[in-house]
């Protein structure tokens, strides 16, 4: 394959991923940059009255059927795919929905309902707390941005009028991030 082709080809399918996953790096870029401005995720949190003696066992197989059935018992309509454990506490995922969290001690046991309003969501959706098919479509975002980086580098460095252009770019891009993250 020719240059300009290669160079033709890398531009295509660096505007139609860019164009296709647009949605998915503006929710990246929103979200990330409202946690890091400080703006603060919020959740409403309240206490389930569970009956006395109530107790699951983390540790349990059953664990994710016994948190159902308690539920259903409780009235609780929470929808979640899976338990994440934490020890003596566990929580029900995804969290970038309406979610239950458990804590047991030795001799009892407290459960919360927790609300997490759109910016929670949005970060726990960020972070990979989100539904399992949105964690594995992260994934491939991931991948194809690092494809389209890659790819646009590609670009700069194949058309003549672009490489010096692309290459002194590069490097300053990558002494502000060293510098920036790392203080060398």
């Amino acid at each position: 394959m020719n240059t300009l082709k290669l160079r033709r080809f890398l531009v295509l399918a660096h505007l139609y991923l860019a164009a296709f996953l647009a949605p998915a790096f503006l929710l990246m870029a929103i979200s990330g940059g409202m946690h890091v401005a400080g703006f603060k995720e919020e959740v409403t949190r309240t206490p389930i009255e569970l009956p006395a003696g109530t107790m699951l066992d983390p540790k349990s197989p059953t664990l994710e059927e016994d948190v159902r059935s308690l539920l259903a018992a409780q009235n609780i309509d929470v929808d979640f795919e899976y338990i994440k454990d934490r020890g003596n506490n566990f929580l029900t995922r995804p969290t970038s929905r309406t979610f239950v969290e458990f804590e047991v001690g030795e001799d009892s046991m407290q459960a919360t309902l927790n609300e997490p309003d759109w910016q929670y969501s949005l970060m726990e959706l960020h972070m990979g707390h989100g539904p399992r098919i949105f964690r594995t479509y992260l994934i491939a975002v991931g991948s194809v941005l690092f494809l389209s980086v890659v790819g646009g580098l590609l670009v700069g460095l194949l058309a003549p009028n672009y490489r010096r252009p692309t290459i002194i770019t590069a490097i300053i891009g990558t002494a502000a991030t060293a510098f920036l993250a790392f203080g060398m």
